[in-house]
């Protein structure tokens, strides 16, 4: 039974209680000094449109309209959001599998992006790539990788080259926390550590390496010590549901990276309220845990500080809800218009001359 007070969840679960608990309001009040009222409408504007446009994405997959897989990232946005808010146009990103919202931090277009989803040629990889590599160089999202932990040297690749070119650029990187585990993070902390490159590796522990609990798998759930063993800084942040926190910690890291060309290993303890993609049912977690982590939704905290600071009222957030409904709607539109591919693209950006055609 619900309890007294509390309203009736939206399409991804999310509630509003009263009993939700509070963005940290000291790092608020200095953010809102730092940024400005607006950078903040905005980031809350950001983290809205990327979870109504997951909602439609996942209507969209069980419609038919995307294929393969399709990793959804609800519940987390507060990680994208904090985390690439901190970073210049000039640095670098590189993502996982689940990096729609990473996308959309990072400028891309809800059409292009939703074009790809739909494997549509006007999508952000010709619509070659899908929901799991999603690419921008102009923007400098350097994916979106569907094999486990192989952004995470391509990263490290990545801010030897800032460094070795003289930029004045940093790198960061998203992982899982059931990445951690594989020889290509040890090797590749280790020479960021020995040759000092500006990368920030975040670990995005969401509690679950696809249905495996963490603690099943790891034996120390802060990742962040392992820093320790490559002589880097390491951070966890334990609520990163406040995008406050995430925007500190990240801010710090990239600061630290950008004067010092040093690495830091940074965990962000999050939740996602999907299975791990849309085929994954969740049966390993319950209904009660799932409500427990709902009650500290990111959007819903953010909502409330920003009415309790009298920045928006509840009908200003609400519309801005609800042209972030309209524009995944029309996304998926554009999308479903939008033409395949032709075969000969299938020859296209490889690294062969092909000498057969296709009929």
């Amino acid at each position: 039974m619900a309890k007294k007070g509390s309203k009736k969840p939206t399409e991804s679960g999310e509630k509003k209680t009263g009993e939700m608990p509070k963005l940290d309001a000291k790092i608020g009040k200095r953010l809102r000094k730092e940024l400005g009222d607006d950078r903040l409408v905005e980031m809350y504007d950001l983290m809205v449109r990327m979870r109504r446009f997951e909602e439609q994405a996942g209507r969209s997959y069980q419609m038919g309209k995307i294929k393969g897989f399709c990793h959804l990232y609800i519940g987390q946005e507060a990680v994208a959001a904090g985390s690439i808010g901190a970073l210049k146009d000039r640095d670098y990103v590189v993502a996982g599998y689940r990096e729609h919202a990473q996308a959309m931090a990072r400028g891309m277009e809800e059409n292009d992006i939703m074009a790809e989803l739909y494997g549509k040629a006007s999508g952000v990889s010709k619509g070659k790539g899908g929901s799991m590599h999603l690419f921008d160089v102009d923007k400098k999202f350097y994916g979106g990788w569907g094999i486990v932990g192989g952004q995470i040297p391509t990263a490290t690749g990545v801010a030897f080259a800032a460094k070795y070119r003289e930029e004045d650029a940093v790198c960061i990187v998203y992982m899982g926390d059931g990445t951690v585990p594989q020889g290509a993070f040890h090797e590749s902390l280790n020479l960021a550590s020995i040759w000092d490159l500006p990368v920030v590796y975040i670990i995005e522990n969401n509690g679950y390496g696809m249905g495996t609990a963490v603690n099943r798998i790891s034996a120390v759930e802060d990742m962040s010590t392992k820093a320790a063993s490559f002589n880097m800084k390491g951070v966890r942040v334990e609520d990163a549901q406040d995008v406050f926190k995430v925007y500190e910690t990240i801010s710090e890291a990239v600061e630290y990276a950008r004067k010092e060309n040093r690495p830091t290993l940074v965990q962000l303890d999050t939740y996602r309220y999907r299975g791990h993609s849309m085929s994954d049912p969740a049966t390993y977690r319950t209904k009660d845990e799932v409500t427990r982590e709902q009650q500290r939704d990111p959007i819903q905290r953010f909502t409330q500080w920003l009415v309790e600071n009298k920045i928006r009222t509840e009908d200003e957030l609400k519309e801005i809800d609800a042209q972030a409904k309209a524009k995944a709607k029309a996304a998926a539109k554009h999308a479903d218009g939008e033409d395949f591919p032709s075969l000969d693209a299938l020859t296209e950006d490889v690294y062969v001359e092909w000498p057969w055609a296709f009929d």
